[in-house]
């Protein structure tokens, strides 16, 4: 006896490959589709940056050699800076030569017009006289003295003997005179010595007291051949401002 033939066939069901290929494919796509524009917009982007590559090195040179210039500048201002300082004392040092120069000059003109007075043919024929006493203070608080002794009468005669003075002004409200021995603080103090034809530059160093205001100066000259005494106000003292 034949079987009978079947009319329906079972067939088993396949797992979902097809689906699950066909997202791997989408998901390919996309990243081929990302790759495709990375690589397009590279290709745009790549002369644009180039460019502003070769910009940017080329500003970085010019930045740098500004900076070098800006240096060599700098150091050009403190080189002119230094010797301008340097020309500026120098120049100061010179004027500064120069005014004591004219003083010297002028100092030196003085004493030859002093001299020419004392011993030119038309000089006035005087005996021994203080021809100037001047005082300058010191840092110390001391008086330095000047004093010019002069005589001419007898031009083959030298002159001798001693000098001493006396300061004559207030002290505490009341008259006062701060003798030779005051003025050196010291009993008995010699004078002192002179010795000249016809002139001769005397220098000390004297001490005031220091509530003392000195107004005038007595001057006392002793010697072999005579002396002479004379006054001079303080201020006037070195004009020859004798009384």
């Amino acid at each position: 006896m034949t079987e009978p033939v079947p009319r329906f066939r079972v067939v088993p069901r396949q797992s979902g490959f097809p689906a699950r290929g066909a997202v791997i494919a989408i998901v390919v796509g996309w990243l081929l589709s990302l790759v495709v524009v990375w690589a397009l917009a590279t290709w745009f982007a790549a002369p644009g940056l180039g460019d502003a590559r070769g910009q940017l090195r080329a500003a970085e040179r010019s930045a740098a050699q500004r900076q070098r210039e800006l240096d060599e500048l700098n150091q050009r201002m403190v080189t002119l800076s230094r010797s301008d300082q340097i020309s500026r004392a120098a120049n100061s040092e010179l004027q500064s030569s120069l005014a004591e120069r004219d003083e010297e000059i002028a100092a030196l003109r003085a004493d030859v017009a002093f001299y020419e007075r004392l011993v030119g043919a038309t000089a006035q024929r005087k005996g021994l006289n203080v021809h100037s006493i001047e005082f300058a203070p010191t840092e110390a608080g001391t008086w330095n003295y000047r004093a010019v002794l002069t005589q001419n009468l007898n031009r083959g005669a030298i002159s001798q003997g001693q000098l001493r003075f006396s300061v004559e002004g207030v002290r505490a409200g009341k008259l006062a005179t701060v003798s030779w021995d005051d003025l050196h603080q010291k009993p008995g103090s010699p004078g002192q010595d002179y010795s000249f034809r016809y002139f001769q530059e005397l220098t000390g160093n004297v001490m005031l007291p220091k509530d003392f205001t000195p107004q005038r100066v007595r001057v006392s000259l002793r010697g072999g051949a005579g002396g002479a005494d004379q006054n001079f106000e303080w201020k006037l003292a070195g004009s020859g401002g004798a009384k």
